[in-house]
């Protein structure tokens, strides 16, 4: 008997790059193994969207539309190109308006794309509308998404077979328009036999040529397992990633799941020699590129704690920025109780950031002392329906802290238009007015306004950029210099501190104010992060409750305010520092 095919999408070179190096791979990077995939005879690619769309602004120093039209040049008018969109933030970490979701289906179809693959990390169907709409009015393919995994031990009430059957029922009620659905596990938690039985009970539910797809991650060690599982209840596709971005935090390899299919009734149609050899090109393409270690390992605290793949490694990332890393497993322990209590999100783009910063938060500053803004508004119900209630106590300090009450409303309709700010923001700073720029604008705020300005800064790690510091056999050095500002006599001075704490450079600066003596009541730093704006000089006044400077710790901005009102008598940051709990950041005397 003739095997059944089972289609696969190669997610290399969009959820791999994400899942391994946070996003942050430049297009000239990874062009030549695109080429040796094509010739391999893949022809279905995720080639963008999710984080791959901010980061190439953020960190790459590109235009991910630029790297859209390249991905569509190279593998030519025929293949079949998706992208990833989070259901009303599209490619934001916030929610768009009505004229911004159209937008970006608009430019996605305008810079070659094929199919979009649409989820809603809340599963609250009213979220899925109007941006199925959008993509199926552009011309687009639409593959709507049940988002599933599995829930701390303890929790009860949504996750299970039933809950996603519930959603796909709700879905097909609906006048969604769609051509494919895929469940979709960004932690890959979600136990096989709990997916079996849900693509089980989801062939009933539909017709016999839907085309039902699921997509996991190997991050808790049983991606293959869940992808046989969902073979043999019915799936129709499978998303696969090649080797060096396979396995550990991103999808099953093509060439495992090719293995593990032989001696069954499924097979995957590939050249297993072709599909080597683009391996090949691919690993050296990515030789130069750092490879954080936990994207290649299986990781067994993550079904406790569900942290998806493509977050992972991002979080871990910013972390090494910021010297924050030794935090890592308190955060991914207390994520437990941040999901346990939050009303049960999957946890996927943008909620897992929400989950993984509120638990930064808990561990910083102490359980549920800070509020992080994007998971008190989702646990109010600013982003729709969570899937069970929040716990009311957490509800009561997020509805305090923020000002805000509970919200029952559709989110969309508590947007204003996107279109005319964007449009504003782009003239004030003589910028042409493009479709491009507007949903640059849009959904990437500041920080796309920078990259239109030519103020975007590389941030990529390679291992020809690692410092090469020279230290005495018998030392480390664990600490990194430290760059300060301080007044002496009147005298302002920038001085560097080494890891032992002597001063290495110290300049002076013009005369500062007489009174500016570094005397008065110390400000600290509440939580580890990177200084981004300073807002204030020495010898300023200023007022109690006045922004004096900006942080920003796992892409939270945080105000930090003038506890007293007085003049700013010492500075001991710049922008762009990074800092600890607890540094002293300036002082008001």
């Amino acid at each position: 008997m003739a095997q059944k095919v089972i289609k696969f999408m190669d997610t290399s070179f969009r959820d791999g790059f994400q899942s391994v190096f946070g996003a942050r791979v430049t297009t000239a990077d990874f062009l030549p193994a695109l080429q040796a995939s094509v010739e391999a005879g893949i022809t279905h690619f995720e080639a963008g969207g999710g984080a791959r769309f901010q980061s190439l602004f953020f960190y790459c120093g590109e235009s991910a539309f630029d790297m859209m039209d390249q991905f569509r040049k190279q593998v030519g008018p025929d293949a079949n190109l998706q992208t990833l969109a989070r259901g009303i933030n599209v490619v934001a970490l916030s929610q768009q308006p009505r004229d911004i979701i159209g937008l970006h289906a608009k430019m996605f179809k305008k810079h070659g794309m094929t199919t979009i693959r649409n989820f809603d990390a809340l599963n609250d169907v009213r979220n899925l509308k109007y941006s199925g709409e959008m993509i199926h009015k552009h011309g687009l393919k639409h593959q709507i998404v049940i988002a599933v995994m599995d829930l701390p031990p303890g929790c009860e009430g949504a996750h299970t077979s039933e809950f996603y059957l519930d959603r796909l029922r709700q879905i097909l009620e609906s006048d969604i328009p769609f051509d494919s659905i895929c469940f979709k596990d960004a932690s890959g938690t979600c136990n096989p036999r709990k997916l079996y039985e849900t693509v089980k009970g989801a062939r009933k539910m539909v017709s016999a040529d839907t085309v039902l797809w699921v997509h996991s991650h190997d991050t808790a060690g049983v991606g293959v397992t869940q992808y046989m599982a969902a073979i043999e209840a019915g799936i129709d596709g499978i998303d696969l990633s090649k080797s060096p971005v396979s396995g550990g935090t991103a999808q099953p390899d093509i060439l495992s799941m090719w293995h593990a299919l032989k001696g069954t009734e499924w097979t995957l149609d590939v050249d297993h020699l072709k599909i080597l050899k683009a391996e090949e090109v691919f690993e050296e393409c990515m030789k130069d590129y750092f490879f954080p270690p936990e994207a290649k390992m299986v990781t067994p605290i993550v079904p406790l704690s569900p942290m998806p793949g493509g977050a992972l490694t991002a979080n871990t990332m910013m972390m090494r920025d910021t010297g924050t890393l030794h935090l890592y497993k308190d955060v991914i322990k207390e994520m437990g109780d941040v999901v346990r209590l939050g009303g049960f999100g999957t946890s996927v783009t943008p909620v897992s950031q929400f989950y993984f910063q509120q638990a930064f938060l808990n561990v910083t500053q102490g359980p549920w002392k800070k509020i992080n803004p994007a998971y008190g508004e989702m646990v109010l119900g600013y982003f729709g329906r969570t899937p069970v209630p929040a716990d009311p106590e957490v509800v009561r300090i997020a509805s305090e802290q923020l000002g805000k009450p509970v919200f029952t409303g559709d989110p969309l309709d508590e947007l204003d238009p996107g279109i005319p700010k964007a449009e504003a923001i782009l003239s004030q700073h003589g910028l042409p007015v493009t479709d491009e720029n507007l949903f640059i604008i849009a959904s990437c705020e500041a920080k796309g306004l920078d990259f239109l300005l030519g103020k975007a800064e590389m941030s990529i790690r390679k291992k020809s950029d690692e410092p090469k510091v020279a230290m005495h056999p018998s030392k480390t050095q664990t600490d990194t210099v430290r760059a300060y500002q301080v007044v002496v006599d009147g005298q302002s001075y920038n001085v560097q501190v080494g890891p032992s704490g002597a001063p290495l450079v110290a300049h002076a600066h013009a005369p500062a104010d007489p009174i500016a003596h570094g005397e008065g009541l110390d400000v600290h730093a509440p939580t580890p992060g990177k200084i981004m704006a300073l807002k204030v000089a020495v010898g300023d006044q200023v007022n109690a409750e006045d922004v004096i400077l900006v942080m920003e710790a796992m892409k939270m901005e945080t105000d930090i305010k003038a506890p007293i009102a007085g003049r700013i008598t010492g500075i001991y940051i710049s922008e762009k520092d990074n800092v600890q709990t607890g540094d002293v950041l300036l002082t008001i005397g």
